[in-house]
């Protein structure tokens, strides 16, 4: 009797155990489901605060490299997973004032990430941070020597492009006047003649070619550009439009040093004319125009509003009555900040005379020289404008996706300029 007590006794509590499982069970199910919730809401706290594209930055580039100089330069590639072969092209992206080689960061990788195995992207460091006082002449100098030392460590390059921004578009101007030369080259076919000696060759039998560093010059860009210097009436838009402010602006212009007196068109170094005048025709020295000349394409991206410190017209190389109305601009399809496109035929720099026309004052006069000098050349002019955008204010850095947090608005700017850029 005692063994069939307890043998029931078991069996009770066996059938009570899943029972007792099955609650404990229901309790841990329902305490997951409180901690989900209680997850939920501590998620649902923080969706408020944007995610930042400059934290995600580094994970859309995999494929990229960067090899950084000693002198804080660096050249952006494709890593070698991603080459095919090495790249031949070369492209020279120059900084503004106070800026430095980390500013075209954004636009270097994106170029790389398009053309992983045509393109090398040096990002120049010669001019950084306060050394973009010394004047044009001087940064442009130490830019010409910075290229041949990048070429030098790059056997395979066949071709090159600048992409300047602000006073970089400047500096790269007077860079390419100093790796400017000219080589001769007999007509294909023509080596394979016999019985013809060096001295029976003319002059008319040779082909000239137009070099940059040795290389093929293709693409030279600029971004915001003020190609016509600051001292004109609205160049400067932070001064409104107000004489009194840009006399004060430019008695100012000391303060940025040599720099300041070639934008400001105050410098007379030796009794010569300004230098931006002196950047508009070919000197014995320095070939100004036929370097421009050697490239294949001439491309000026123009902010049309909220840009402080660079005018439309300085940057788009137009005078002020040749400038589309800002209400007739509309939309890219494709490129939501491009507003309108133009391209200027070529005309033959050794048929157009240099008159200045005197409007108001020498200003004026230097301000047409200027233009009628650039324009002999055929440009290619995007119109930029930030209108609708928070970051319209910052139009001058956001053109050029400065950094990339703050200045993203830009990216399709940048990516106009990649979709349009000639191999």
């Amino acid at each position: 009797m005692e063994m069939e007590t307890s043998t029931a006794t078991v069996r009770e509590e066996d059938e009570k155990k899943p029972e007792t499982d099955l609650n404990e069970n229901e309790l841990g199910n329902d305490n997951v489901k409180n901690l989900k919730k209680k997850k939920k809401k501590k998620k649902s706290r923080f969706n408020f605060i944007p995610k930042l594209g400059c934290m995600k930055l580094n994970d859309e580039f995999p494929a990229v490299e960067e090899k950084p100089d000693v002198d804080g330069s660096f050249d952006v590639e494709a890593g070698s997973s991603q080459k095919t072969c090495e790249p031949n092209h070369l492209i020279v992206m120059v900084n503004g004032i106070i800026g430095s080689a980390q500013n075209w960061r954004y636009a270097a990788k994106q170029f790389v990430r398009a053309y992983p195995s045509d393109v090398v992207v040096h990002c120049s460091e010669s001019n950084s941070s306060t050394l973009t006082f010394d004047g044009v002449d001087v940064m442009g100098t130490r830019l010409a020597d910075e290229v041949i030392s990048v070429v030098d460590r790059h056997p395979n390059l066949r071709k090159i492009s600048f992409v300047g921004h602000s006073l970089g578009g400047l500096i790269a101007r007077y860079a390419i006047a100093r790796l400017y030369q000219q080589d001769f080259s007999r007509k294909p076919g023509e080596e394979n003649d016999e019985g013809q000696g060096e001295s029976d060759r003319s002059f008319a039998e040779e082909k000239c070619i137009d070099r940059i560093a040795g290389l093929e010059p293709v693409n030279f860009i600029t971004f915001a550009t003020p190609h016509l210097g600051s001292k004109g009436h609205k160049q400067v838009p932070v001064c409104c439009g107000l004489y009194s402010m840009e006399k004060v602006a430019s008695r100012a212009s000391w303060i940025l040093g040599r720099t300041g007196k070639h934008l400001f068109l105050t410098d007379s170094d030796y009794g010569k004319p300004p230098l931006l005048l002196q950047m508009v025709k070919d000197s014995e020295d320095l070939k100004f125009i036929s370097a421009l000349h050697s490239f294949k394409r001439r491309v000026a991206y123009a902010n049309v509003r909220f840009d402080h410190l660079v005018g439309w017209s300085s940057s788009s190389l137009r005078r002020r009555n040749e400038l589309p109305k800002r209400r007739n601009l509309q939309k890219h399809a494709k490129y939501p900040h491009i507003f309108y496109e133009l391209a200027s035929k070529t005309a033959k720099p050794q048929e157009v005379r240099l008159e200045a026309k005197i409007v108001r004052g020498k200003t004026n006069e230097m301000e047409e020289e200027i233009i009628r000098g650039l324009t002999r050349l055929s440009w290619e002019r995007i119109d930029v404008n930030f209108s609708g955008s928070v970051q319209r204010f910052l139009a001058h850095n956001t053109i050029q996706v400065k950094t990339y947090c703050i200045n993203s608005a830009g990216a399709d700017v940048i990516q106009h300029m990649i979709d349009n850029f000639v191999l």
